[in-house]
């Protein structure tokens, strides 16, 4: 299971080390976007949606790596005081009834629009824009398939943890 689990994991760490340059290129094209805008006095429809793919890519490829390295958003106003035990039967539940159950939703309700826009290659958002909404269409998808191997990896490792502390 462990290996498992950090096979699953490997998968959202290749994506969000990725990523990180991303980031750099999206700083580097809003940088260009407003240095040509600001000091030239030109201005284009296509970078200014590079910056939004880009940005758009980021969040949504980078959620499962952000899952990984425990930096998501936690309300835990009980969870920190419980035992590791406790706390791994509600990461369980959290991943199997929660998580899990509103990806598979959103893929199902998103899968036809998604569908529908490579069907078509849809355009671009405005007009001479990047032609590739279909695209960013496809990061919802994608998103929710990261979250999930994401959420599989954490409940494996809820197992285990439940495994070490029964022992």
């Amino acid at each position: 299971m462990e290996k498992c689990a950090a096979a699953l994991e490997r998968v959202n760490f290749v994506i969000g080390n990725t990523l990180c340059w991303a980031a750099l290129g999206m700083l580097l094209l809003q940088f260009g976007v407003v240095l040509l805008r600001y000091v030239f006095g030109y201005s284009f429809i296509f970078l200014d949606e590079g910056v939004l793919y880009f940005h758009a890519a980021i969040f949504m490829l980078g959620a499962g790596y952000t899952f990984l390295v425990n930096a998501h958003v936690r309300v835990d106003i009980f969870y920190a005081k419980c035992s590791v035990r406790t706390q791994a039967w509600i990461d369980l539940f959290g991943h199997l009834f929660l998580l899990a159950p509103a990806l598979v939703l959103l893929i199902w309700y998103s899968w036809p629009t998604v569908r529908g826009s490579w069907a078509i290659l849809e355009g671009p958002i405005s007009v001479g824009g990047i032609p590739a909404s279909f695209l960013l269409k496809s990061l919802i998808p994608a998103y929710c398939v990261l979250l999930l191997v994401q959420g599989l990896a954490a409940l494996l490792r809820d197992i285990l943890r439940l495994k070490d502390t029964q022992a």
